[in-house]
């Protein structure tokens, strides 16, 4: 008999040597186990014709296990054990008060959108946990894509047929530049202005980046590149330390320090929305957080 076949007649009777091994009685095992005597012994007999050898031997007026049965019920404890512990997982997994989503987004709606979101689900559903995922626009759709995530915030929101998206709020790209620099006090500028100034982008899968390069082309110019980044934020240091100009969303509350932000004529804005894979079950923990995600959002002005 190969082990894969022993193991699988074993498997069943896990709870019968955990009890075995607890009460060292056949009475008590099977009171234990809610089931009656003479099955306990049948089970018992059973599993020691498998194994090849005896698993008791009488102790008194109870039974002692031999060395074979002792290591099997050493290793049944603690495999019961794991399946306890993965049967709670599993439970909180499909309960909304309880379960675990695992969200990714932008680094720059980590400021303010997403702790605004998680903190009102929160209030609702204290004890669902989440996972947050940072980075740029097109790995939170591949990661999406390939199961890593449950949900994403993105923007722009991709056109891609295995997932669905949902609009949030369109959000107003800005030029910002040093303090100092010529545009700073201006009321708008156009973008065809920008053709001899430096930029400071984000990398390549980024959306900022596949905007902002859109927006100078539309202008009939590519934006030469003095640094790029991974964070607004450094993006937004660079500008300040007087290395280029960028467009990006407003920074909020208020201007960071060293730099101006202009509007852009005419305005341009992008979509934050909410992504998740078309056609493919979600647990109640992940329905729930979107469904408030969405909610919220048709509930702001």
């Amino acid at each position: 008999m190969t082990y894969d076949s022993l193991s699988a007649q074993v498997a069943p009777h896990l709870p019968l040597l955990a009890a075995l091994r607890e009460t060292r009685n056949i009475t008590r095992a099977a009171e234990l186990l809610g089931v009656p005597q003479p099955t306990v012994s049948r089970r018992l007999a059973a599993l020691a014709d498998a194994l090849g050898a005896p698993l008791t031997v009488p102790d008194g007026r109870g039974i002692r296990l031999t060395r074979a049965a002792e290591l099997l019920a050493e290793a049944a404890s603690r495999g019961l054990a794991a399946v306890e512990n993965g049967v709670r997982l599993a439970r909180e997994e499909v309960s909304p008060e309880s379960g675990h989503v695992v969200l990714g987004f932008l680094h720059l709606l980590g400021r303010s959108l997403v702790p605004s979101l998680l903190r009102g689900h929160r209030a609702r559903y204290p004890g669902v946990r989440f996972t947050l995922v940072q980075g740029s626009r097109q790995d939170m759709v591949d990661r999406l894509a390939g199961g890593e995530l449950d949900l994403a915030l993105v923007a722009p929101l991709p056109a891609v047929p295995s997932l669905t998206s949902a609009g949030l709020v369109d959000e107003e790209i800005l030029l910002s530049v040093p303090a100092g620099h010529r545009l700073a006090g201006r009321h708008s500028v156009r973008v065809a202005e920008l053709a001899d100034e430096e930029f400071v982008l984000l990398e390549q899968g980024y959306g900022v980046r596949t905007l902002t390069d859109e927006l100078c082309a539309a202008a009939g110019f590519t934006p030469k590149i003095a640094f790029e980044g991974q964070e607004s934020d450094t993006v937004r240091g660079l500008v300040a330390a007087g290395l280029g100009v960028a467009l990006l969303p407003r920074f909020g509350p208020g201007t960071p320090a060293g730099v101006a932000e202009v509007p852009l004529s005419p305005r341009p804005y992008r979509t934050i929305g909410l992504v998740w894979r078309a056609e493919e079950p979600m647990t109640p923990a992940v329905t729930g957080f979107r469904d408030h995600v969405l909610t919220t959002a048709e509930a702001s002005p």
